[in-house]
């Protein structure tokens, strides 16, 4: 039976290459997707490097079973570039209906990929005028930071087919997004507006004297921010109308609609002394700080609070519960196209210690999961094992050669160093792949006996996986046996003696 062959990437085409661009850019590159960007601007270039780096360090340690390598990132000198062979286009432009016009219309003179628009305000139906397939384009419109927050809002008009909107709603979750379809075009869809209203009272409450930029903000970040963070809305309320629910809330403050509390259907007038007020006062607030600092402050005060909803499996953090679900199974499908005396691993945010580096436990579990890979591959694997045998280890004998770091990917290769029908006598070593070669990080000496698991006492091993683990040992015969198997614990390496010691 021939093994299935790797898929080669999909690619990802990104056209605008501004906070939004950059941050789709990262969301489907760390996800495995090949992307190519293109943005006439000489600085889009190292903007998107930068949001790249910053969702490096944050997106990962959101995933318990570790992304899938990164894909191939480009800058293309053309739009028709950019979009040749992708399977995907994510337009990201300013905000003018005459420019998305005319990115639009050159994108679909070059592919015939579903294009999703970034766009905060405009309707399909408004993107889709004039266009040569209007049913392949729609709203995608994310929310900052594209790489670590999940939902983006799904908008088709009745141009655009139902499996098409099927099709792209599995895309965005092959990379981690929760796309919510809207089912009626609206001006802004739904987050915007709502976002629209809080911030038309905030300008009210900065021009009447009331409040300043960094009160409003803390009334919203200590108080209902973190409730709307893991509840929304509706829910949030429905508790606030205790046992009785929300019927008893909408009974109890629902008169209070027709009070003058709010001015949501009037702006303050826009005048310079209200911008120098609002952008003087963030200055005072916030200014200590650059851009890019405040943006590793979100990302690590984001993904400290997703972990904790992730662990509770609520809200955003059943999202990437999923994704990492997903991930997994994805693994599991393509385990056959590993080679079998290696296996590759991750290192992951709960792996590291207090020093920042891999624990020493994880390194022997690493090594176990290298060896389980290997039993598996000569037959002594879950199947074995509920048929009543395997495989115990008995002795272990680790070395520490290099430090491994959060994100760091590892290759875990086994040695046959010895075999009999009761016992496996095996050499695991992990290497970490870089640029300019692999690092041995740990090397593992095992002995593993042979057990009946219902006797509780070893046995010979079956003679299939014997005929294999002979197999293996003779074509590994043809290695170099490893200068440091059989040491024991700081042989070759005395310790000091004290002074006058003879």
């Amino acid at each position: 039976m021939t093994a299935p062959q790797p898929q080669s990437p999909r690619k990802a085409a990104i056209i605008g290459g501004g906070v939004i661009g950059g941050g789709w850019a990262a969301r489907f590159l760390l996800n495995g997707w090949d992307v190519a960007v293109f943005d006439p601007d000489p600085q889009a270039e190292r903007r998107v490097g930068e949001v790249i780096a910053n969702a490096r360090a944050a997106l990962p340690a959101l995933s318990d079973t570790g992304l899938p390598p990164e894909g191939r990132l480009s800058f293309a000198t053309t739009l028709a570039e950019a979009v040749t062979g992708a399977d995907y286009v994510q337009e990201s432009v300013s905000e003018r209906l005459d420019l998305k016009h005319r990115v639009l219309a050159e994108i679909q003179a070059a592919s015939d990929a579903p294009i999703g628009s970034s766009t905060s305000g405009f309707k399909p139906s408004e993107l889709q005028q004039g266009a040569r397939a209007p049913g392949r384009i729609f709203v995608a419109h994310p929310f900052n930071p594209v790489y670590l927050l999940p939902l983006v809002e799904l908008v088709p008009s009745a141009a655009t087919p139902p499996d098409e909107v099927a099709q792209v709603q599995t895309l965005l979750r092959d990379i981690g997004m929760f796309p919510l379809l809207v089912r009626k075009e609206i001006d802004a869809h739904i987050g915007d507006r709502l976002l629209e209203a809080l911030w038309r009272e905030a300008l009210w409450l900065v021009h009447d004297g009331i409040a300043t930029t960094e009160e409003i903000d803390d009334v919203i970040r200590f108080s209902f921010g973190l409730r709307w963070a893991q509840m929304g809305l509706f829910e949030t309320y429905r508790i606030a109308g205790g046992e009785a629910g929300m019927r008893h809330f909408m009974a109890q403050f629902g008169p209070a609609l027709a009070w003058p509390w709010s001015k949501l259907t009037d702006t303050p007038p826009f005048t310079e002394a209200l911008v120098d007020r609002i952008a003087s006062q963030s200055d005072a607030q916030s200014g200590h700080h650059s851009i890019r600092d405040l943006e590793r402050i979100r990302d690590d005060n984001l993904v400290a609070f997703l972990r904790a909803l992730k662990d509770r499996d609520w809200g955003a953090g059943r999202i990437l519960n999923a994704h990492d679900r997903l991930l997994a199974e994805r693994d599991v499908q393509n385990a056959t196209q590993h080679v079998a005396n290696e296996t590759e691993l991750v290192v992951l945010p709960s792996w590291i210690d207090y020093n920042g580096h891999m624990t020493e436990s994880r390194y022997l579990f690493a090594g176990s999961q290298t060896v389980d890979q290997f039993l598996a591959s000569i037959g002594a694997g879950l199947d074995y094992v509920r048929d009543g045998h395997s495989y115990y280890t008995a002795e272990t004998h680790l070395r520490h050669l290099a430090e491994a770091r959060a994100g760091d990917r590892i290759t875990g290769r086994v040695q046959v160093l010895g075999h009999d029908d009761k016992r496996l006598h095996l050499w695991i070593s992990l290497v970490r792949p870089g640029p300019d070669g692999e690092t041995e990080i740990a090397t593992l000496e095992q002995m593993l006996l042979h057990v009946d698991m219902a006797a509780g006492r070893t046995c010979p091993a079956g003679s299939s996986v014997l005929a294999q683990v002979a197999a293996r040992a003779a074509s590994d015969a043809a290695r170099p046996r490893p200068a440091a198997a059989g040491r024991h614990v700081g042989a070759g390496r005395p310790l000091p003696q004290p002074e006058g010691a003879a």
